[in-house]
């Protein structure tokens, strides 16, 4: 029977360490489900699903600490499969704007208010093409209720982007 591992690392930048990671999961009998990895400023994230045997986790907590790289920490936690919620339905949500604080947060505060599940986030600071201007993207998947009205929150959404000048897409997802 399969089991399914949680991995966290977070440790300084270096060539590599993705090569490192993925050898030691292969060696002991793991497979990468998902995984989400990513430098930030000088470190390097990883967050990944792995299923395996149930020899599978100790066998991986021996082999990331032969890794030897002391400025790397690691994380491992058994986990279940996702129950998959019927009624829902899966949106995905673009927005880009200057930067400005606070945009996760009422992002996060308007659906989370509305009980719409926030699935996955990715964001991102850059530099505006053309002028330079410190510019801010974030991609979210989103499931909301299929009780919700969806005109309603579709409006709610567009008054928040409005009222923080904020460029935004909310579009279903299609299979």
């Amino acid at each position: 029977m399969s089991e399914l591992i949680v991995l966290s690392a977070i440790g300084n930048d270096r060539t590599g360490i993705v090569q490192d990671i993925s050898k030691v999961i292969l060696g002991c009998g793991g497979n990468i489900e998902e995984s989400r990895m990513t430098t930030l400023g000088e470190e390097f994230a990883v967050l990944m699903l792995v299923s395996g045997n149930w020899h599978t986790l100790s066998r991986l907590e021996r082999g990331l600490d032969k890794l030897g790289d002391s400025d790397f920490t690691f994380s491992i936690r058994k986990t279940a499969a996702r129950r998959v919620s019927e009624d829902r339905m899966p949106y995905a949500v673009d927005v880009v704007a200057l930067d400005q604080e606070g945009i996760v947060f009422n992002l996060a505060n308007f659906f989370t208010s509305r009980d719409i599940e926030i699935a996955d986030v990715a964001t991102r600071r850059y530099s505006a093409a053309h002028t330079g201007a410190p510019m801010f993207s974030v991609q979210m998947a989103v499931n909301i209720p299929a009780d919700i009205n969806l005109a309603q929150v579709r409006d709610d959404f567009a008054d928040l982007c409005d009222r923080l000048n904020l460029d935004a897409i909310l579009d279903p997802v299609k299979a």
